[in-house]
């Protein structure tokens, strides 16, 4: 493609009013959950504010979902972004305000969606600014072979920790060691789940427990094992790869996913500081829930580190048992508490709280289905966070310099949670089963314990270095330029 004039800001500047045929075009494709969606928004805000047009690509089932929960209003746009759809294969949805299972997404995606985004591209192309470049969610690797076909910069978006990335590379090594498969689910004991797993390349201290959670899958052929596999192997095809991390935290780890022969890796994070605050993209936003802005004014009354933050994220399920759990763990730790509780969280059924909760908790409790996070960990007010440790809530809780109490679900979580209270120092986990006097325990401790005092300093050392790290002359500012010049837009530095 030959080089177009160079039209592309200097850090800090709003997105160009070059002609659009003169301007980086960018298409960012998330993986289709809320998770994945977050980051790669503020990715392609970071772009848009750097002069890039941008295509930011949903699948229709979450455009729906976005359009429900926030109004039409909500996928405009701005001038030089806009909005585009691809189906996910998968046949419509009973309930369509639910995530979708993860299993059958990355399946229906990997072999459908290919197809569908060619002819995107294709219409793009003819209907507006040539596009320049490819980013696109790991997970959504497909769109390496329709960039690569028309010669274009394809750069992958890892959305969550570096530390997760080598898990799930490495689960080839437990396979040579014999670590998994499992022959059967009641091979996974306490013991069996504690077996030490050393000289893990770029890891440290790791019990079998702590990778990924897709290796404790008895099938020899489990889809999501392998798929795991396939995309961070097949990682190293990209032209660069971006990780929503900062040096500080991750940057061993990310050497050493250099090492496994990947391309550039580039620490741009936390994206959710590095996103521009201000200009025309920067008010987008892509909740697939609508939030309930009360809790803000909630914790405005409340004193400084005297809330416990409830939320397992947006694809977290329990049993209902578990939910009363949590919920007399709260009533029982007398703590002012804010909890996120989704319609779907509670697995095949309403969520449904004891009426003696709700009594014993009046005036000290506020139970919302969903909340605008980022602004609720940074209040003055939280002084805890009980969480799943997704990597979004795991980097926000660092921005707000919260403790964790942490209970993972699946997939990463495992990983970041070791991390967060073995390395980190910022997180203690819940063990075994939920039982409500060891979660009143847990969130004493870290309320006014003298653990839960070292965390907070820790969380709060984290925090200085994150906002460092996105700050002008910080690591992830310098990297996030070097990717624009090198990588998604040489042509317009005049190279």
């Amino acid at each position: 493609m030959p080089c177009l004039p160079s039209r592309l800001q200097k850090h800090g500047e709003m997105a160009s009013s070059a002609p659009a045929a003169e301007r980086a075009h960018a298409v960012c494709l998330p993986a289709a959950a809320q998770g994945h969606i977050i980051p790669m928004l503020d990715v392609a805000k970071m772009l848009h504010a750097r002069g890039f047009h941008v295509t930011f690509v949903n699948t229709e089932y979450n455009h729906a979902r976005l359009v429900r929960s926030r109004g039409p209003a909500a996928v405009a746009g701005a001038p030089g972004f806009r909005f585009a759809t691809i189906p996910d294969g998968l046949p419509p949805s009973d309930d369509a305000d639910v995530t979708q299972d993860i299993t059958l997404l990355c399946k229906s995606t990997t072999e459908t969606c290919l197809g569908p985004f060619r002819r995107l591209i294709a219409d793009l192309k003819a209907g507006g600014p040539p596009v320049t470049c490819v980013v696109s969610d790991v997970v959504m690797d497909f769109a390496m072979e329709a960039a690569r076909e028309l010669g274009l910069p394809y750069v992958q978006l890892w959305t969550a920790s570096a530390i997760s990335f080598l898990g799930y590379r490495h689960y080839r090594l437990l396979f040579a060691r014999g670590l998994a498969p499992i022959k059967d689910v009641e091979q996974l004991t306490a013991k069996y789940l504690d077996t030490p797993v050393e000289d893990v390349p770029g890891l440290r201290n790791m019990r079998f427990r702590d990778f990924p959670s897709f290796i404790r899958s008895p099938a020899p052929d489990d889809y999501m094992l392998h798929f795991a596999v396939g995309i961070t192997e097949r990682a190293a095809g990209a032209s660069a790869v971006i990780v929503n991390t900062f040096d500080d935290l991750e940057g061993e780890e990310v050497a050493a996913m250099e090492a496994l022969g990947l391309p550039k890796v580039y620490t741009i994070g936390p994206v959710s500081l590095l996103a521009p605050l201000k200009g025309p993209s920067s008010t987008i936003n892509m909740s697939l829930w609508k939030p309930e802005e009360e809790c803000l004014p909630w914790l405005d009354g409340k004193d400084a580190g005297s809330v416990v933050y409830v939320n397992f994220g947006s694809i977290t399920v329990m049993t209902n048992e578990q939910l009363v759990e949590f919920a007399w763990g709260l009533a029982k730790s007398g703590r002012h508490f804010l909890w996120v509780i989704r319609p779907d969280l509670v697995k095949g059924d309403t969520a449904v709280l004891p009426p003696e909760f709700s009594a014993e908790t009046a005036g000290r409790g506020l139970v919302a289905s969903w909340c605008p996070q980022q602004e609720v960990l940074r209040h003055p007010a939280v002084g805890a966070f009980l969480t799943h440790s997704g990597w979004n809530s795991t980097l926000e809780s660092m921005c707000g310099g919260v403790p964790v109490i942490s209970w993972p679900f699946f997939a990463d979580q495992q990983t970041n949670c070791r991390y967060q209270c073995t390395e980190w120092g910022v997180g203690v986990e819940i063990d075994g089963s939920v039982r409500r006097d060891a979660i009143a325990d847990l969130i004493t401790e870290v309320m006014e314990g003298g653990k839960g005092k070292v965390m907070k300093k820790k969380a709060q050392e984290w925090r200085e270095k994150a906002v460092k790290a996105t700050e002008p002359g910080g690591s992830s500012r310098r990297n996030f330029d070097e990717l624009i010049r090198d990588v998604l837009a040489p042509c317009f530095h005049g190279s």
